[in-house]
């Protein structure tokens, strides 16, 4: 059986789900952990009883990788994947692939020149109703889309951004509740969708927020080339964070999903829901538990399942198609223009 030699760079929020993943297979071993918090690094390593580093590149020089796991702020994604994969190290990074669209392409590349394996987290895409939403569009039982919409209100404070000392920058998170909370329910409903982009016409503003640079609040239109037209509506100055929710409009019925629970009601009477297994947990370090970690564990065992084997379900190609129209919100938004995409598909059918 392979062994793969594993590292996580980053220790902070989001460190526990990529640790406990790691180290619950038998096919990994988590050796080393980074961060330029030192402080943080030790207190991981000594937890994982592994090596500790405050330099990337002086970890890449002195360990054996096959594998890195990034949990860095957004701006370092790109470059820290790149000298990954000029190393032959495979990468699984946390969502946003980066900042620029330019970036992303150029992890794709790099990744693809070096046969590496690179995958991107976008966990909710195993949510229970998530999947039985793919399940019946791919399916035909929801017949085509018709339209959709998406909302996300979420709650994310002055005082949330004062103790980061890089979220609420354009330079370093490159957006606000569009990179960093509603793109996990635009990548949904992308992937629900299924289909090149056509144009994006967007907002963004800064409405309830006095200490950040980025947007507080977004809504627009994303109109793909099979016709479909969806609408988004995202803010973070609500005073919970509410259940997202999304809602498909189909030829044969009506998907509606609120937080993980879908429901989806088909024009013939029947219905079907899907909701989280209580039963199905997943325990992290210092008690850290939830569900949707158990997504994460679930994306995690997919990375490492197929790189021997084939591709993952998110593989950077894919995430480059959320990454496209992520990006495409910020230009249109900031430009107060639509920005409109030529057809894919008749590109290359034109070659």
């Amino acid at each position: 059986m392979t062994k793969y030699k594993v590292a996580v760079i980053g220790c902070g929020n989001i460190f526990p789900m990529h640790a406990q993943s790691i180290i619950s297979r038998e096919d990994c071993e988590l050796v080393a952990v980074c961060d330029v918090k030192k402080d943080r690094a030790e207190q991981k390593a000594a937890i994982y009883q592994c090596a500790y580093y405050t330099d990337y590149l002086d970890m890449f020089e002195r360990e054996q990788l096959d594998v890195i796991h990034i949990c860095l702020p957004h701006h370092l994604h790109a470059p820290v994947a790149i000298s990954a994969a000029k190393r032959k190290i495979h990468i699984l990074t946390e969502k946003p692939m980066s900042i620029h669209y330019d970036d992303a392409v150029e992890m794709v590349e790099t990744a693809k020149e070096n046969n590496v394996t690179l995958g991107v987290i976008f966990q909710n895409r195993y949510n229970p109703g998530s999947q039985l939403i793919k399940k019946m569009l791919d399916n035909g039982d929801l017949g085509a889309i018709k339209s959709g919409k998406l909302s996300v209100t979420w709650d994310r404070s002055d005082e949330y951004y004062q103790k980061s000392d890089w979220k609420g920058t354009w330079e370093k998170e490159g957006g606000g509740v569009i990179i960093d909370q509603a793109i996990h329910t635009m990548d949904l409903m992308r992937w629900f969708v299924d289909s090149d982009i056509k144009y994006v016409d967007a907002t963004i503003s800064n409405r309830a927020h006095e200490i950040i640079e980025v947007e507080d609040a977004a809504e627009g239109v994303i109109a793909y080339q099979n016709g479909i037209v969806t609408a988004f509506h995202a803010i973070n100055y609500y005073t919970y964070d509410a259940p997202v929710e999304i809602e498909l409009h189909c030829e044969n019925g009506l998907a509606k999903m609120v937080a993980d629970r879908a429901s989806v009601r088909l024009a013939d009477g029947r219905e079907f829901i899907a909701d989280n297994n209580p039963q199905e947990t997943f325990h992290y370090e210092n008690g850290v538990k939830g569900y949707w970690g158990v997504s994460h564990v679930k994306q995690i065992n997919n990375f490492y399942d197929t790189l021997q084997t084939g591709a993952p379900d998110v593989t950077g190609e894919e995430a480059l198609k959320t990454q496209k129209m992520i990006c495409a919100v910020y230009e249109s938004g900031k430009k107060k223009e639509r920005v409109v995409f030529q057809n894919q598909e008749a590109k290359e059918t034109a070659k």
